[in-house]
């Protein structure tokens, strides 16, 4: 099984940075796409970025020009960076990967635990 540790959220002014981590842990597997959604209260949860094992990435509308998803495949860690924050930025931020396990080729769909950013007007 793999695991999946979210950090770098909290309380940030209205134009104000964040960056966001996601490490992947756990044995024999391997990466495909590594994405961030997020989840304010009420709404339904929502891609913010993604990005490929090829280093493509894509972008919801809202963020675009704001966010940058990377990635570092040697450490199995994702990062989104969030500038321009504001207030309907709002949310539980939560890592998701799709991947597959070494020599059997078992896909895996796993989420992080979510990390709060909130950000103040």
């Amino acid at each position: 099984q793999v695991q999946l540790v979210e950090s770098g959220g909290g309380l940030v002014q209205r134009g104000g940075s964040l960056r966001l981590s996601c490490s992947v842990s756990g044995s024999s597997f391997g990466i495909n796409v590594m994405n961030w959604y997020r989840q304010a209260p009420g709404n339904q949860r929502e891609l913010v970025a993604g990005i490929s094992s090829g280093g493509f990435t894509n972008y919801a509308d809202s963020v675009k020009g704001r966010f940058t998803i990377s990635r570092d495949s040697a450490k199995n860690t994702a990062y989104l960076q969030m500038s321009s924050l504001r207030p309907e930025d709002t949310a539980v931020y939560y890592c998701h990967v799709l991947g597959y396990y070494d020599g059997t080729y078992s896909p895996f769909d796993s989420w992080g635990q979510g990390t709060q950013v909130t950000v103040a007007s």
